[in-house]
């Protein structure tokens, strides 16, 4: 981690917690003090004892200086948060206190109340207040809102305020932590697929990004004049010999690449994943090199390289690349993952990014190649699908990119899963990339030769499947399904997968079914598919993608999130209670992008 902490040098966005009042003095402000501060401080603690940065450092949270009780202190409050670097508001208040002059008029951060639930002072009028004031305005607010009364003195948070607090803050951060910052696009557009037509009128609007842009030749620079860490390449050359075994080679015998070439073939893709990273957050070991323009890099946290076909037909192709960088560990050790989008399709880097800001792990790009109904898999293979597996799956698998955490074989009560970086054991590292052989490329595919990882996930982890399309006149809209990795016996997967690229890393992925609309069928699921790609996330984060979307005003057009769980800004009810997937396009669209 040491050896890319320079990633992070810009810092962190913090929560700012503002503890409104009811101004009036000679007793009433007087008799809320304390309860109004400990409201805040109860918040602060929740917040950064659940919530990390991308590093694994806790979360930061500013209390304002004094209860907000009318305009000043409202303003001193919004001075300070500036200071401060806040970028997620949340306003707490056990009771009345004055609207329009207690409020954050901040449009450019996510704003959230919570409105105490106590029958001595109306902490929920002003809640109701202060929220139709956001939106006469135009500042699309959170309201949260305890579904039991608590007595005037308690200061404990409520579990249902908990998880509305934390689902809040957590996607304001994502917001917040993608402001300013940049996507890399190694090269252009992939074999004419849609989602590598960088859009960075999206960037800038929906996330407050910028457009970074390099030719491939820059690689080709990098390699001639040796612009990387030296030291550096040959510790991870030897780490790479070392831990990364070579897998069988399915090209014909008259066209597999030599001995010879194959090891060459080794030294420059560990190269690529060295000048790919440092193009991303650059490298201060260049600048001791002699090469200062390029050891600032391009500030991004997301990237994609076109890689096919001009890149691939000549070099070899950026599968180790994409997959050691998008992993949680290399050979220095586990470190917070890069995400690099294969074929630079931007909108699938997106979303998994969006997973990542979510629950700080790796996140698995691959093809959302085919649906298996049950009946088909029954005739090739003989084998009848059941348990989770049972309506039929998807076989997600693209040419090797794929995070090596997707492996499952990390840990936690026995189970697979995918974790934050600092709680990854070096040997759960060492079993992600020992579960993971590296198959000599199909030349077919990759003239330039390289190498693709090839793995199997192992079953039984909630995943979410997710990724954003652009719809001209419309803008982006988000897709999620939330499921389940699944095994099938081997000489089942062996049958089905040698039907497509076998070298190629594999999840097996059964959606959660509804009954209704388009989860009515996994048929149905992927025939609903947005694009070629899709991202899997760890976990059923569905909900948190869908508070994050409405934050960006991305609405949402397909999912399997139960209604329970949905947690929107107030002022989407005002554009329609009956269908709320309507309401979520209607008020997207009245609010516009957030940075517009």
């Amino acid at each position: 981690m040491a050896d890319t902490a320079y990633r992070f040098k810009s810092g962190f966005p913090k929560i700012g917690i503002r503890p409104t009042i009811d101004g009036r003095r000679r007793g009433v402000r007087e008799s809320l003090e304390v309860q109004t501060m400990a409201m805040a401080q109860s918040v602060a603690n929740l917040l950064s004892e659940h919530l990390r940065y991308p590093n694994g450092e806790r979360v930061e949270v500013v209390i304002a200086d004094s209860t907000i009780g009318g305009v000043a202190e409202a303003a001193a409050c919004a001075d300070k948060f500036a200071r401060e670097n806040v970028g997620v508001s949340i306003t707490v208040t056990p009771c009345w206190c004055y609207g329009t002059e207690t409020m954050d008029l901040n449009p450019g951060i996510p704003n959230a109340v919570w409105g105490f639930n106590g029958t001595e002072r109306p902490g929920a009028v002003y809640l109701a207040a202060v929220l139709s004031a956001y939106a006469q305005k135009g500042i699309p607010a959170f309201g949260i809102y305890g579904h039991d009364v608590q007595e005037a003195g308690d200061t404990t948070v409520p579990e249902d305020v908990k998880g509305k607090l934390l689902s809040f803050a957590n996607a304001g951060l994502a917001v917040a932590y993608m402001r300013g910052k940049s996507y890399l696009a190694m090269g252009s557009v992939s074999m004419g697929i849609a989602g590598s037509i960088v859009s960075d009128v999206f960037f800038q609007e929906y996330l407050g990004m910028r457009n970074e842009y390099i030719d491939m030749s820059e690689f080709v620079r990098r390699f001639e004049e040796q612009i990387y860490d030296p030291a550096e390449f040959e510790k991870a050359l030897a780490w790479t010999k070392e831990n990364c075994v070579e897998g069988p080679d399915n090209n014909p015998a008259a066209i597999q690449m030599s001995r010879e070439q194959k090891d060459k073939d080794w030294e420059t893709v560990v190269k690529m994943a060295l000048i790919a990273r440092d193009l991303m957050i650059g490298n201060p070991r260049l600048a001791e090199l002699g090469f200062e323009e390029e050891a600032m890099g391009h500030n991004a946290i997301v990237s994609g390289f076109q890689g096919q076909r001009q890149w691939t037909d000549h070099f070899p192709n950026g599968d180790f690349m994409e997959a050691i960088l998008n992993s949680s560990f290399d050979w220095n050790g586990t470190r917070p993952p890069f995400i690099v989008a294969t074929e630079n399709d931007a909108l699938n880097g997106v979303v998994m990014l969006f997973g990542h800001l979510l629950t700080n792990t790796a996140q698995v790009f691959a093809d959302v190649r085919t649906y298996w109904s049950p009946e088909s898999v029954k005739r090739v293979t003989g084998h009848e699908l059941s348990g989770l597996a049972a309506n039929g799956i998807l076989h997600m698998l693209n040419s090797g990119s794929a995070a090596l955490d997707g492996t499952g074989e990390q840990q936690r009560d026995g189970k697979p899963v995918m974790k934050p970086f600092w709680e990854i054991s070096q040997k759960e590292a060492d079993n992600c990339v020992a579960a993971t052989s590296w198959r000599p490329a199909s030349v077919e595919y990759f003239r330039g030769g390289g190498y693709s990882s090839d793995y199997l996930t192992r079953g039984g982890m909630p995943m979410t499947m997710s990724r954003l399309n652009i719809v001209k006149g419309l803008g982006p809209v988000l897709q999620i399904a939330e499921g389940y990795s699944v095994e099938l016996p081997s000489e089942v997967h062996d049958a089905l997968d040698k039907r497509t690229d076998p070298t190629w890393p594999t999840t097996w992925f059964a959606p959660i079914l509804t009954g209704e609309g388009v989860f009515t069928s996994v048929y149905d699921v992927m025939d609903n598919w947005g694009a070629n790609h899709g991202s899997l996330s760890y976990g059923h984060i569905g909900a948190d993608l869908i508070t994050l979307a409405a934050m960006l005003r991305i609405p949402v057009h397909m999912h399997n999130v139960a209604e329970e769980k949905i947690f929107r800004p107030r002022a989407w009810g005002l554009f329609g209670t009956e269908s709320k997937e309507g309401a979520d396009y209607r008020a997207c669209q009245n609010f516009g992008p957030l940075y517009k």
